[in-house]
């Protein structure tokens, strides 16, 4: 399995188009934060429109893309403003979500607003499954990475179990018709 960490390339989308063409089998931005705490928590380039552009464009380019993407908590979002987050990665096509809580990495990096409970990080992931994406992961220590290949590796072995049960199935039906009409012909006459 393949997935890129992709920039925003500063909305130049024909660059989300040959990532997209590449091979890859996911296709991750991270939003990072809601709308209104864009400017806060991200680089001044970052734009939270445009990301969501770039997943969007991400999706409609190539549709059997999986799109993902990340948001931090505890950077002062309100629930109003995650719920509206994710409704905006789903509207844009987004597939997978991952929520995770924000570490302050060093004293010259913003301080953590809030550390979130598991019992909200469980209510992001309930929302995030309710509002149909793919697969939804929310935790604190849950990061952008966060069992993705696990994910679809699962995904893909389920599938393949499912088209192997229907198979043996059919495979299972033609050898009971086969063994009837063999009985037949062999039944003796009267």
């Amino acid at each position: 399995m393949i997935e890129c960490l992709t920039p925003d390339f500063q909305g130049q989308l024909p660059l989300v188009e040959q990532v997209a063409d590449s091979g890859l089998d996911v296709f991750a931005h991270n939003v990072e934060t809601v709308e209104g705490l864009q400017r806060m928590v991200r680089d001044y380039r970052a734009n939270y429109k445009q990301s969501m552009s770039v997943l969007e464009h991400a999706k409609r380019h190539k549709p059997t893309l999986l799109t993902k993407s990340s948001i931090m908590l505890g950077v002062g979002e309100t629930d109003a403003e995650v719920l509206q987050t994710l409704r905006d990665l789903r509207a844009a096509g987004v597939d997978i979500v991952t929520l995770g809580q924000y570490m302050r990495p060093t004293k010259r990096h913003m301080k953590v607003h809030e550390y979130v409970t598991p019992e909200k990080f469980a209510h992001w992931e309930q929302v995030g499954k309710d509002l149909g994406f793919v697969y939804a992961a929310s935790g604190p220590l849950v990061r952008s990475s966060y069992k993705a290949g696990e994910f679809f590796i699962s995904e893909i072995l389920r599938k393949r179990a499912e088209a192997g049960k229907a198979m043996r199935n059919v495979a299972a039906e033609v050898a009971a018709q086969e063994r009837k009409r063999t009985n037949a012909e062999s039944a003796p006459t009267a």
